[in-house]
Parts: C-alpha cells; sequence; structure tokens
C-alpha cells in the first residue's frame, strides 16, 4: 500500500474493505493519507489544521469497528465542533477558538470508523462560494491552480480530488456540498433538511452535513451512518431501508424536468448548457422521460433577498447569540469585508425582514412541492458556469470603502438598499443551488462534463422532500453509464 496508485483506486468502501481483510492495517492508510496530504498541500493549500498524533494514536489503540473502519477522513473547518481541534471558521477572530466536545454529527462520524487527522479550508464563516479567506489565503482547483475549487467547503473538495482522500466532510447552506464537487469534478448530495444533526443558527435547518465523495456509494454508506429520524425541530421523511442498499437498486422509468433558464441568476454559460442538455440525452438514453419544465410564478428577487438575509441573520448568531468567545470583542481588521457587511445587515435591518424571508421561503417550499407532483425529480445546471479564477469575485476597493461607510452610517435606509443590490447580483454564479436549502428539497451533483478548456462542469438533480434514496439510485445508475472515477486532475498525486 505503499504505491500512489494502489491506494488511490479504493473508494471509501474499498479501503474499509481491506482492512478488514487484513491486507492493510488503518495505521498504513492514515500514512498513506498524511503522505499525500504534505505533497499536495503546499500547492492547493487544502489542510488548514493537522491532527496527525491523534489520528496516529487512534489508528494504533483500535478504531471503532464501524463500516468505514480505518479510513482516513478530513474535517471542515466550520462546524460541527470537534474537540480538541481548533475550529476557526476560516474567521481571525476565532483563530484561538478549541471547542471541547464533540457535536453529535462527529460523535457519528468516528462510531462509523472513520480517523479524522485534519481540518479543510473554508471561506469566512462559510457565506462564499469560493475559498479565499484572509486567514489561510486562496485555497486552490487541482484542475488549475489559477481557479477556485468552489466554496465554503473547498479544501474537502480540492483534497479529495487530488487523491489525499476518498471522501472529505463537507457542510450546505446555500451549495457548499455541490459547488465545490462541480468545481473539483466529484459527486455531491445535499440530504432532505434535518435528515441529520444540525450545526449553526441556521433559519429553518437550511444547514446540512455529509461529504464529497468520489463514489456515489460512500456518500450513500455515510449517509447511513450519520442519518437521524427524530429529534429535531423539523422531520425529514422517513427512508425506506439503507441509502447504500439504494445505489444497488434501479431507480425505474423516471419523469425528469430539464430546467433551462436560471433561476437566481441572469444567465449560463454555453458550457453549463452543454453538460446539462448531454445529461438530458443521457437520462433518456436510460429509460427516462424528459420534459423541459419549471415551476411558475416565483418571485426569485425576494428569493435572492431572503438568501440573503437569512445568510445574514446566521453571521449575526455566530457573532452574537451562538458566539462560544463570547464577550471577546471585536476588533478592526477581526473580520473580512464581505462578513462585515452581512453583519451590518443582520444587526440593523429589523426582525420582520427576517420574518418575511422566512415567509418566502415558505412559499417558495410549496410551489415546489406542487410541481413536484408531477416529476420524480429535476436536472439543471449546478453552476452557471465553469470554476472561476481566484480573486474573480473579490470586492473592489471601492465596495469595501462603501462597507465600512455603511457599518459607520448604520443607516437602515442605505444599509437595505445595499443589500438588495447586493442580493441581486451574489447568485449569478449559483442560480440554483440555494434554492434547494429553501425547499430543504435534496439535491446532488454529478460530474458528467469537462469544458473545452479542460474544466469539470457538475450537473444537479433534486428530488421530492425524504427521497434521496431515489437520487442515489439514479447517481448509481448514471455512475455506472458514465463513469467518472478514473478523472483524475494534473495536481493530484497520482502519476
Amino acid at each position: 500500500m505503499a504505491d500512489f496508485v494502489e491506494y488511490e483506486r479504493f473508494d471509501a468502501i474499498g479501503l474499509s474493505q481491506l482492512v478488514r481483510e487484513r491486507h492493510v492495517t488503518p495505521s498504513e492508510l492514515l500514512e498513506a493519507a498524511i503522505q499525500r496530504a504534505e505533497t499536495v498541500n503546499p500547492r492547493l493549500n487544502g489542510l488548514v489544521a493537522r491532527r496527525y498524533e491523534t489520528a496516529r494514536h487512534d489508528a494504533a489503540s483500535g478504531l471503532p469497528d464501524g463500516p468505514f473502519r480505518g479510513v482516513p477522513f478530513l474535517a471542515k473547518d466550520l462546524g460541527p465542533e470537534l474537540a480538541g481541534t481548533p475550529m476557526t471558521m476560516g474567521s481571525r477572530y476565532f483563530r484561538a477558538y478549541v471547542p471541547a466536545a464533540d457535536h453529535p454529527f462527529f460523535k457519528r462520524v468516528k462510531a462509523a470508523g472513520l480517523n479524522i487527522f485534519g481540518k479543510t479550508n473554508t471561506p469566512e464563516f462559510g457565506s462564499m462560494p469560493y475559498t479565499e479567506p484572509a486567514l489561510f489565503g486562496p485555497c486552490r482547483n487541482p484542475w488549475d491552480t489559477a481557479r477556485t475549487p468552489g466554496g465554503s467547503s473547498g479544501g474537502s473538495a480540492a483534497l479529495v480530488a487530488a487523491g489525499v482522500v476518498p471522501m472529505a466532510h463537507a457542510s450546505d447552506t446555500g451549495g457548499s456540498i455541490r459547488i465545490p464537487a462541480s468545481c473539483v469534478g466529484l459527486f455531491g448530495m445535499k440530504p432532505t433538511r434535518a435528515r441529520m444533526p444540525t450545526s449553526g443558527g441556521t433559519i429553518g435547518d437550511a444547514n446540512v452535513d455529509l461529504c464529497i465523495s468520489r463514489s456515489v456509494r460512500d456518500s450513500a454508506l455515510l449517509l447511513d451512518c450519520v442519518a437521524q429520524e427524530r429529534g429535531a425541530l423539523y422531520q425529514a421523511p422517513p427512508t425506506d431501508g439503507s441509502y447504500l442498499a439504494c445505489t444497488q437498486r434501479d431507480p425505474g422509468r423516471l419523469r425528469v424536468a430539464l430546467v433551462r433558464g436560471p433561476m437566481l441568476g441572469h444567465g449560463i454559460d454555453p458550457e453549463a448548457r452543454k453538460a446539462v442538455d448531454a445529461a438530458a440525452a443521457l437520462c433518456e438514453s436510460l429509460g427516462h422521460d424528459v420534459a423541459v419544465d419549471e415551476p411558475q410564478g416565483i418571485d426569485y428577487t425576494a428569493m435572492s433577498y431572503a438568501l440573503l438575509m437569512l445568510f445574514a441573520s446566521q453571521i449575526g448568531w455566530h457573532l452574537g447569540a451562538g458566539n462560544p468567545l463570547a464577550g471577546t470583542p471585536l476588533r478592526s481588521g477581526d473580520l473580512e469585508p464581505a462578513t462585515l457587511a452581512l453583519l451590518t445587515i443582520a444587526r440593523v435591518l429589523s426582525a420582520d425582514e427576517l420574518t418575511t424571508a422566512v415567509a418566502n421561503q415558505r412559499l417558495l417550499a410549496s410551489v415546489f412541492d406542487a410541481f413536484m407532483q408531477r416529476y420524480d425529480v429535476l436536472l439543471m445546471p449546478t453552476l452557471a458556469a465553469p470554476p472561476i479564477r481566484i480573486g474573480e469575485l473579490a470586492l473592489t476597493q471601492s465596495e469595501r470603502l462603501q462597507i465600512a461607510v455603511l457599518a459607520r452610517l448604520r443607516s437602515k435606509a442605505l444599509i437595505r438598499k445595499a443589500a438588495r443590490d447586493i442580493a441581486a447580483r451574489m447568485f449569478d454564479w449559483l442560480p440554483y443551488t440555494p434554492v434547494f436549502n429553501l425547499t430543504g428539497q435534496p439535491a446532488m451533483t454529478l460530474p458528467l462534463h469537462t469544458s473545452a478548456g479542460g474544466l469539470p462542469v457538475g450537473v444537479q438533480f433534486a428530488a421530492r422532500l425524504g427521497e434521496e434514496g431515489r437520487l442515489f439510485s439514479l447517481a448509481a445508475q448514471i455512475e455506472s453509464a458514465a463513469p467518472w472515477a478514473n478523472r483524475r486532475p494534473p495536481g493530484a498525486t497520482l502519476g
């Protein structure tokens, strides 16, 4: 197992099988992963905290006998909490914060036998669709290091794509599993709202945690390990058996609605259009019925504003009621300008605007629920375009000055106008992914297209609430028909 190609040939289930059959030990797998991390990280900047000695101790002393026993794993540096390991959330303000206890999500991850040996790069508070925190610097896409691996789970995506681990933790409040998976050519599933223990302070349980993986079955089995059915504010519809079993079932003949226009944004790049049209043709070749259609009567401008309010409220919570460092004052330079803008919105605009955002969220969910009575799945691009260049969406100097002035003035009228201006353009690159955080529906991205410039371009499928099993069945069928496991970026350790 010292050979690079041998390690990277297996997904997480395959590696755990090697451990069970005693072809390799958990310690050997861990050292292989560490070696790869140290090889690629100077180029990609995906790993921001090392937990090597703890992981070595765990591997040597015996890991839980779960289905992933001995498989190396990485946690996103945003949350949930991982005991004894810094949780900066990509912010200079939290650079010294170390949680004392594991969140239930990571308790279940550990019980599954996964061995966590580090934490991955994320934008400040996970609020951006790219990973360029001032604290750690930009994370880079192994397919083209001048481009982003997306966000907010960019570090996890980059290191899975580079062959360091077969899957890594990711979370998703507006697309943060699906965006980076699309950018680096991997699989990403956002489960149904309340499917697993939640973290953070998102309104309406918009955030979910799972992973980015190379294989469909790895994500399915991990969801089996971490899913919960009871005890949340919202209740996810019950599941029918295991998700891993769903990957071995024929999905049947599905009714597929092909969405051609943007939802939240203003346009679609030809490469994204090619990707979704090819995916539609593939679905038809597999026996599914595809029709161009989409929900009607939705005010997506209002939905963009609702999303901005929800994101802002989460930042306000992180630095307010949910602040584990309560009493530690914010100093000048502790927050990035974009975060300061969201915090200003959260602290100045009134509670009724947040209530209006939640009301619009409910309206959107009801419209999509009615539409999905006619279809089994929706098909659309994951992103409006291939991975963007690092710095392409960064704030200009004039925008930074405007934010600083607004933060000092605290004028409701001016801040409301600025918020609407931000909402009008912030979803141009991600016109689809946040919609399904609002509705709570499961959605996944599949790496089915490569641009003329050699960049991955994902396509997104969404299903009814509670129907992750249907999506896993479809994903496994497509994975078999158009496999992607052997596609490797030039930044990967595979020779």
